[in-house]
């Protein structure tokens, strides 16, 4: 992903919502249980981990059993610590006490998310470690690891992580994806090995696509109980097979054996925070809700039709209605590249506005640039006595609508049906279109030339493009 265009925008829960779900993560339970069981007799090491011999108690307090209680334990405190919930009390001693962020488990929505957010990167830092007995077979004789031996690069595997995760929020909050849904562990995995312009894939990309499956399993067993993903894990009757030959395609009604993972509300959240601290634009729906007419008309110029809706319910839910309808026209208007665009998103905001707005745009039925869309308005609402609009502003409109669509769309099948109607209704639509004084005229026609099928249309159309750019010196 690329830090430099924004993401799409995510619908947030609320932090009340979100502070409620991070206070029932598994993870976040358990180390807040261990920071108020901490005391002067809790021992740690000179790293802060609890010395081997107070893990049966953490675990006792957790009420942990089995052969992973322990480890289940540790991984508690080590979140406590880095977290802020407990805090080294005398570092020569060994022994700790309640920190700070204790408290602010029991403060504001925004306090509690804090704390979370800082336990969810030490969990994401354990995710990109190795298998604990790996790590101990890779030590030398002086007790440090061996990188090499254990073909390990802990910048890349946490890189590789980072970016699987970037994917799955991307696939998230895209309009055309996952949505709330599960999204199946192969296609993220995929998404990180296969080239976009690789057809079918050849055994060796296929066999690293397992590999990367296997690591993501074991990944996103350690992300779900701090509450980022859902996870239903890989079929461990296909985990044993995965090292004798590469992974087959894929029966789609076998898809979950595979794996599937969800990212969670809160985990959306997480996610977003990390971006934002990475220096990614990435919006959240209702970012816009206190912000002026022209930031909201500007803002959502690349959003997807649903969040434009919902960013735009979201500011008018704030606005008087007239008031509202006079500022979106006013930020509507303008000769730059941004404009059409701005019109149509105007248009789109004042459709879900109410009777109350019908005299801001009476108001601008003689306004060249904003006449065309009032008079819409007015007709889409019965209104009485809507002046007809002229020739030239019908023109005007048009180009402004299909420059719009270019720029919102790209050339879009939707955007080519507009071409082929247009076209078809009118049969003189060249002739004239090209005398149209807007700035994007000639760049509409091109774009006509290219989107329509009949070759004959095409070039009339390219042909009107090329009289637009002589007639505007372009």
């Amino acid at each position: 992903m690329s830090d430099s265009s924004p993401l799409p925008p995510v619908r947030l829960h609320s932090e009340a919502e979100l502070a409620r779900a991070a206070l029932s993560t598994p993870l976040l339970t358990r180390a807040a249980r261990l920071a108020r069981w901490a005391g002067p007799g809790t021992r740690v090491d000179a790293g802060g981990s609890l010395v081997e011999e107070q893990l049966p108690d953490a675990a006792d307090q957790l009420g942990l059993t089995g052969d992973d209680a322990a480890a289940y334990a540790a991984e508690a405190w080590r979140a406590a610590l880095d977290s802020g919930l407990v805090e080294i009390a005398d570092e020569e001693a060994g022994t700790v006490g309640a920190g700070e962020a204790l408290g602010l488990l029991t403060g504001s929505p925004h306090e509690v998310l804090t704390v979370w957010l800082a336990a969810l990167e030490t969990v994401l830092a354990d995710a990109s470690v190795p298998d604990l007995d790996d790590l101990v077979d890779a030590l030398d004789e002086g007790g440090e690891i061996d990188f090499a031996s254990l073909d390990w690069d802990p910048e890349a595997e946490a890189e590789f992580l980072d970016g699987v995760l970037g994917n799955l929020y991307l696939l998230t909050v895209s309009e055309d994806g996952a949505g709330d849904g599960p999204v199946p562990l192969p296609a993220l995995a995929a998404s990180m090995i296969v080239p976009d312009d690789m057809g079918e894939p050849t055994d060796d990309v296929l066999e690293q696509v397992s590999d990367a499956m296997m690591r993501l399993d074991d990944q996103f067993r350690t992300l779900e109980p701090i509450g980022l993903v859902e996870y239903e894990p890989v079929d461990e009757a296909l985990m044993a097979d995965a090292e004798e030959e590469p992974a087959a395609p894929l029966d789609e009604t076998d898809v979950s054996r595979y794996g599937m993972v969800r990212l969670t509300p809160l985990g959306a959240y997480g996610l977003r925070a990390r971006l934002l601290e990475a220096g990614f634009d990435a919006p959240a729906v209702g970012d816009l809700a206190d912000k002026g007419a022209d930031a909201l008309l500007d803002g959502t110029a690349g959003f997807g039709p649903a969040a434009a809706r919902a960013e735009t319910e979201q500011w008018l839910a704030r606005q008087e209605p007239l008031a509202a309808a006079r500022e979106l026209l006013a930020a509507a208007r303008g000769a730059d590249a941004g404009a059409p665009l701005r019109r149509l998103r105007c248009q789109q905001a004042l459709s879900l506005v109410g009777a109350e707005a019908e005299p801001a745009l009476r108001e601008v039925l003689d306004d060249p640039e904003l006449g065309g869309l009032a008079r819409v308005w007015l007709s889409e609402r019965g209104a009485a006595e809507v002046p007809a609009p002229s020739q030239e502003l019908v023109f005007w409109l048009t180009i402004d609508t299909v420059a719009a669509q270019l720029a919102a769309e790209g050339n879009s099948e939707e955007l080519q049906a507009l071409v082929e109607g247009l076209a078809e209704q009118h049969s003189g639509f060249f002739a004239a279109a090209w005398r149209v004084e807007h700035p994007a005229t000639a760049d509409v026609l091109e774009a006509m030339g290219r989107l329509h099928p009949d070759k004959k249309v095409a070039k009339e159309a390219r042909k009107a493009a090329f009289k637009a750019r002589s007639q505007h010196g372009g």
